[in-house]
């Protein structure tokens, strides 16, 4: 009996199951080198690509760099002929300024410089005759006389002027002209200025000459 079924056993097809089948190596001999070749020529064709870009964008980068920024020389040119104009426009209008009549004051004011000239030399004439001590002689009447010829200088040339009567500057030193003129009238002109008077005139020469 053991020795049929050894014999049926042996008598039966061999069954090739995909497991118990050796497998087999196939060799693929490549074609003349193709798959190879196509692979190293399409990453050298990718690093070329990307080296040239790289190329490009730098070519460009420079050719930008040269038209937007100027070179030294044709800078140092620009701002030398700027300076040159600076000066041209002050030279003008300084000469402008030489023949213009007309001056701008501290409050912006445009007045006739010829006013504004003598204004403030009786504002400086005056003050310093009134600040001066009556006990030094020789200042106290070289002051005085300089501040009578300066107020009668200024009377003479703008009294009543319509171009300057409406000014704060000239209401101003009209009135410190009429304090003075009114006190001396009355106490006589060797008298001595009070304190008080003196003080609303010198008020009033300083209140001018912030207009001035």
């Amino acid at each position: 009996m053991g020795s049929f079924l050894a014999a049926n056993i042996m008598c039966l097809p061999i069954i090739s199951h995909p497991i118990l089948r050796p497998k087999t190596t196939v060799k693929v001999q490549p074609q003349s080198g193709c798959i190879v070749c196509s692979s190293s020529e399409e990453a050298l064709s990718r690093r070329q690509l990307v080296l040239g870009c790289c190329r490009i964008s730098l070519v460009s980068g420079l050719m930008l760099n040269c038209v937007i920024r100027p070179s030294p020389a044709r800078a140092g040119e620009e701002s030398n002929a700027q300076e040159e104009d600076k000066d041209d426009e002050g030279v003008i209008g300084a000469i402008k300024s030489i023949f213009d009549p007309n001056e701008k004051t501290k409050s912006g004011k445009v007045l006739p410089k010829a006013y504004l000239k003598s204004a403030r030399e009786m504002v400086k004439t005056l003050r310093d005759s009134l600040k001066e001590d009556p006990k030094d002689i020789v200042n106290f009447r070289r002051n005085a006389d300089a501040a009578k010829e300066s107020i009668r200088d200024y009377l003479n040339n703008w009294r009543g002027q319509k171009t300057v009567e409406n000014e704060e500057s000239y209401n101003l030193l009209e009135k410190a002209i009429r304090s003075l003129a009114s006190f001396y009238s009355k106490a006589g002109p060797s008298a001595p200025l009070p304190e008080e008077i003196k003080s609303e005139i010198l008020h009033n020469l300083s209140t001018a000459e912030e207009f001035l």
